[in-house]
């Protein structure tokens, strides 16, 4: 009976039958990495720039012209239908929005055959998680799927995957995952090979054994480690057929693509699609979380952007400079310092001498005197006392911190947790009012409910007061009134008068405790991942030298070249990334050492790639003429000046700077510094960054050079006549 379901299915869409375009949103994590915040809350209605992942998701179908979306929930089911009924996606035109609820299901397999039951689906469909932000065109890739289909009907899915900028280790590492393997067919964008490490020691090695088969009837394959998988697919009802056909099927990538690559019977195929210029990533953990949070903030995923209003964002609000934003309602005094890449929520009032920088403050919130937050996300409804600092930190819904207290980076409170007065949060620690259980599974298959995770508790060494008023406990549905009913808190664990428990790491994970976090990655990290690199670039490099008697002097330096132009673009992109974030001055210099480290780059590379990247950011504020743009790089070269004084140690360094500055002003990006070189020159030699003798030098070089070459020689005539005769009168002294 399946196999007749899945065949009239298939026939529906073969024959072209006008159905709409449905996609199955799949609400439900299956996983553990937000806990202890999903055992309250599903991580779906979680806020995101203070809206909740969902709605992301959902704005990003509607315009890409789904027409029906079937929204499976399980953990946490009725909070998610009841968002649902009360939001205005219900009052959409041509876009419907039906909850598909469940509560035994524990993986996705198990929901997909749930729907497949269902039998709701009546054509290709399009797959994806409720955590996903795009911006991408679903035109294209759902057209390339049906043609493909009509000469092959084994063609199940289509993968969306995106190519990485930087480095496989870091643009992974940055997203909280590992490093991901594909192999494809180039000529038919088949996939051969899906290796993410789940199965094989990959986050100690990358050697990967790749089965010979695939190089059967194929005249080549590609080994990529530079993609980014965007867990959006477009699959064919058979997708379905295939999860309830095969029980042993429950993770969509580990069992599913896994199974039907190394199905040699079935002979069904996967196929990928690469976007270029788009947008598109999963909050699959809190690093993602972070990373994801600041490319919205950033634009990237333009239009779905804080400013501009979709269906269940409502709240007015404005961008102002630096990607500062500020919702209606916000109260604040003159003397708060607002830094860039911030989010002001409604309703929030904040008192005198804050600070604030690369932060999400969430709605109705209320803040002290002398607050520093930095790097952090709180959520709405949280109280901040006076003289508080927080570093990298997320403050769920309710919190209320107190005075003095310092949260450290990576700490997460969750709902209404009471950090008590003058209490230091440690790093990466995880409070909740919800006690870790005594045994946990290791596995992380497991749905969020509350009441497993509070079936057992830690023995009570500190009781509330009886009568003690504390609201937190009510919402916990206890009487702190009633003795038998008091909760019990450590002091050592949330300070005096503090509320909520401490969870401590599985032994496993603590090591790596830093990479699921939204704290900035230690800088040691990013020196032994770099180092790492470096050596399995090495070592592939003795293998390949095994098999090949030596490497033609021309392909040496065609390497050499496409090597600095990799580094080029990872170093002005990771630049630019930690200005933006305000990292400190010493941060900054041991994450580019340890890019060059891992690419051999010398000093005078360093330099360009911090020149270009102050350049690149100065071209993003906005301005209307050229003595803006000269007045804000004037203010980011003298911010970034110890930076760049670190690279450019020597006159020849100082010499490529200008000739990349140059580059730059001919270039179309940047022409339009083109009118004002000589002016950030002289600004340049003012702040002492580039020295007289590397100016005169450097316009000694361009003396024989062509005309067409002596543009902004000619520009700065004068400039050089002036530092040629003070260097005269001081000879002369």
């Amino acid at each position: 009976m399946a196999v007749k379901k899945g065949g009239k299915a298939a026939e529906m869409a073969d024959e072209e039958t006008p159905v709409p375009l449905q996609a199955i949103l799949l609400a439900d994590s299956f996983a553990q990495k937000f806990r202890p915040i999903t055992l309250e809350r599903p991580k779906v209605l979680l806020p995101l720039i203070n809206i909740p992942m969902i709605d992301y998701t959902l704005e990003w179908l509607a315009s890409a012209g789904v027409e029906e979306v079937f929204v499976f929930c399980c953990a946490h089911a009725k909070q998610i239908t009841n968002y649902l009924a009360n939001s205005t996606w219900q009052t959409q035109p041509n876009f419907k929005v039906l909850p598909i609820e469940s509560h035994d299901c524990v993986s996705v397999g198990e929901a997909l055959r749930l729907i497949d039951q269902r039998n709701v689906v009546r054509g290709d469909f399009v797959l994806v998680s409720g955590d996903t932000v795009s911006n991408m065109s679903l035109k294209e890739v759902l057209q390339e799927h049906k043609e493909r289909r009509k000469s092959d009907k084994l063609a199940v899915m289509t993968m969306v995957v995106k190519r990485s900028q930087s480095s496989p280790s870091t643009h992974q590492t940055r997203l909280g995952n590992d490093e991901l393997l594909l192999a494809i067919d180039p000529l038919t964008k088949e996939l051969l090979c899906y290796d993410d490490g789940s199965s094989n020691n990959l986050k100690r090695t990358r050697q990967v054994a790749v089965d010979k088969a695939l190089y059967l009837n194929k005249p080549s394959i590609c080994l990529c480690t530079d993609l980014q998988d965007c867990f959006i697919d477009i699959c064919s009802p058979e997708v379905l057929f295939l999860f309830t056909d095969n029980f042993d099927y429950q993770h969509l990538r580990r069992d599913f693509v896994k199974g039907l690559l190394s199905d040699e019977i079935s002979g069904n195929k996967i196929f990928t699609y690469e976007i270029y210029g788009e947008y598109a990533a999963r909050v699959d953990n809190l690093r993602s979380y972070d990373s994801v949070s600041k490319d919205i903030i950033h634009r990237w995923t333009y239009p779905i952007v804080p400013d501009i209003r979709f269906a269940g964002n409502n709240v007015g609000l404005k961008i102002e400079r630096c990607n500062v934003y500020r919702e209606n309602g916000v109260l604040l005094p003159r003397s708060a310092r607002i830094g860039p890449s911030t989010v002001l929520g409604e309703g929030t009032s904040v008192e005198e001498n804050c600070v604030f920088s690369n932060s999400v403050i969430g709605r109705n919130c209320v803040i002290g005197r002398n607050v520093i937050i930095e790097g952090s996300y709180v959520w709405n409804n949280v109280t901040i006392h006076d003289n508080v600092v927080i570093q990298s930190a997320i403050i769920c819904d309710g919190c209320v911190v107190k005075a003095g207290t310092r949260v450290e980076p990576g700490a997460v409170l969750s709902f209404n947790v009471v950090i008590g007065q003058n209490f230091s949060v440690p790093s990466y620690s995880k409070i909740s009012l919800i006690a870790q259980p005594t045994e946990e599974d290791s596995s992380d298959e497991e749905l969020e409910y509350v009441e497993a995770a509070s079936s057992t508790t830690e023995s009570p060494q500190k009781v509330i007061e009886v009568g003690q008023e504390y609201s937190n406990a009510s919402g916990l549905g206890l009487n702190v009134e009633d003795p038998s009913q008091a909760i019990v808190w450590e002091e050592s664990e949330v300070g005096a008068s503090g509320a909520g428990f401490r969870w401590l790491m599985k032994d496993a994970s603590q090591e790596d405790e830093w990479r699921y976090s939204v704290a900035p990655i230690p800088a040691e990290k990013i020196i032994e991942m770099r180092l790492k690199e470096e050596q399995d670039d090495l070592d592939d490099a003795d293998q390949d030298a095994g098999v090949s008697a030596g490497v033609e002097e021309e392909e040496e330096e065609v390497d050499a070249v496409r090597k600095k132009r990799d580094f080029e673009k990872e170093a002005e992109e990771t630049l630019r990334r930690l200005f933006l974030e305000g990292v400190p001055e010493s941060n900054v210099i041991l994450e580019v050492k340890a890019l060059r480290l891992g690419f051999n780059a010398e000093s005078s590379d360093c330099a360009a790639a911090c020149f270009k990247s102050i350049i690149n950011l100065a071209l993003e504020e906005p301005f209307s003429k050229d003595s803006e743009l000269f007045g804000i790089a004037r203010t980011l070269f003298s911010k970034w000046k110890s930076i760049l004084e670190h690279y450019l140690t020597n006159e020849d360094d100082q010499v490529e700077v200008l000739l990349k500055f140059e580059e730059i002003c001919l270039e179309a990006s940047g022409k339009a510094f083109a009118p004002i070189f000589c002016h950030v020159l002289r600004v340049l030699y003012d702040q002492e960054i580039i020295s007289e003798d590397a100016i005169l030098s450097w316009a000694s070089e361009k003396q024989d050079a062509e005309e067409g070459d002596k543009v902004f020689l000619r520009q700065c005539e004068a400039f050089i006549k002036w530092l040629e005769e003070a260097s005269e009168e001081e000879d002369d002294d």
